[in-house]
């Protein structure tokens, strides 16, 4: 079974042109999936400045690009993050919220995503207060889904160590006081999971009285480590078995719009073929179909090199990797140039002010 797939731009650093978010959404609309939510970490709008309203050419251009996902069968939403809301939740912050959804509202949105994700969550009562937050959300939007991200997102103990200590029975107390139709999003095991099995899902789903639908942090390449390395691989260790577990799979993408779309289209295969999924032919179909059949074999016997290797231990190969790349014309072989060039680096400034 096949779950809803789709992207969730929820990542630091450079945020795409709306050319380069249409160019993705039109490509992976055609190969099936079916949402698109729009919550880039850099655009202050929704997340340090969300009180704010965008200014008239950001909202005209999200409204533009709403119609187009609507008129490709792809459901397009927002993702706002409320910070400093829940604590107090009080009539100030409920009057900010309800004009920040009225506005959202405007633009054009199916779908509302209200992220927690990457903020400190050693507070009191942490589960009663965004249930309530959001619950709220929920009522007053006119978006016919609700998504939610919690703090907490994954059994991953790095949350713990930057956000600090998770409250006791954390997802257990959400699930009790959420709206039963709100989607809760859900990493896995890890931040960035290697595998995500049926029984972890199953577990999850128990806490939170519903199946979760997946964020899955895989390709992004944001941070000042991971942006160093080109992630393009097919998917591995998501079994299809886990379709029948989920809400919905959603893919968090890389810095690289075209070459992200490598290793999505590999998504939709391994659900597609269960047992008879071949990463290695998956990847280099779906390479050809991006890249064309010359570009797609460059790709793919570089791959060690850009995926494992890494920027920083290249050495005297970057610049004889720069030249081949440089040689060919497509947009595709660019990404890989300007990632050889470390203009799409993320610092470690950017993910704390972002």
């Amino acid at each position: 079974m096949t779950p809803e797939l789709g992207i969730i731009e929820g990542r630091f650093g450079r945020p795409w042109s709306w050319a380069e978010r249409t160019a993705v959404m039109a490509t992976l609309g055609r190969s099936g999936y079916r949402f698109y939510h729009y919550g880039p970490k850099a655009d202050r709008h929704l997340r340090r400045d969300w009180r704010e309203e965008h200014p008239v050419d950001q909202a005209e251009a999200m409204a533009a690009f709403s119609a187009e996902c609507r008129r490709r069968g792809v459901r397009f939403g927002i993702a706002l993050t409320p910070m400093g809301a829940t604590h107090p939740f009080g009539s100030g912050e409920r009057a900010d919220i309800a004009r920040r959804l009225a506005a959202l509202d405007a633009i054009g949105i199916d779908d509302l995503a209200i992220l927690f994700d990457d903020l400190r969550g050693d507070m009191p009562e942490l589960a009663q207060e965004q249930a309530a937050l959001v619950n709220y959300c929920a009522e007053r939007t006119g978006a016919t889904r609700v998504y939610f991200c919690p703090t907490y997102y994954s059994d991953d103990p790095v949350l713990d160590r930057v956000f600090g200590e998770r409250p006791p029975a954390y997802l257990a107390q959400l699930g009790r006081r959420l709206d039963p139709a709100i989607r809760v999003y859900w990493t896995g095991e890890e931040v960035c999971a290697r595998e995500i099995g049926v029984g972890h899902l199953e577990r999850v789903a128990g806490e939170l009285g519903r199946p979760v639908c997946l964020w899955d942090n895989y390709p992004v390449n944001d941070g000042s480590r991971m942006s160093r390395f080109l992630h393009l691989r097919a998917f591995t260790g998501r079994p299809a078995a886990i379709g029948a577990r989920l809400s919905g799979h959603a893919i968090n993408p890389a810095m690289q719009p075209l070459l992200t779309c490598i290793p999505a289209l590999t998504l939709v295969r391994s659900y597609r073929e269960g047992t008879a999924y071949a990463y290695g032919e998956a990847f280099l179909d779906a390479a050809r179909e991006i890249a064309g059949e010359d570009l797609a074999a460059m790709l793919r016997d570089d791959l060690p090199a850009l995926q494992d290797v890494g920027l920083d231990r290249l050495g005297e190969r970057r610049e004889a990797l720069r030249a081949r790349y440089a040689g060919v014309e497509h947009p595709a072989a660019a990404e890989v140039v300007r990632w050889l060039d470390g203009v799409d680096l993320v610092t470690d400034d950017e993910v704390r002010t972002q």
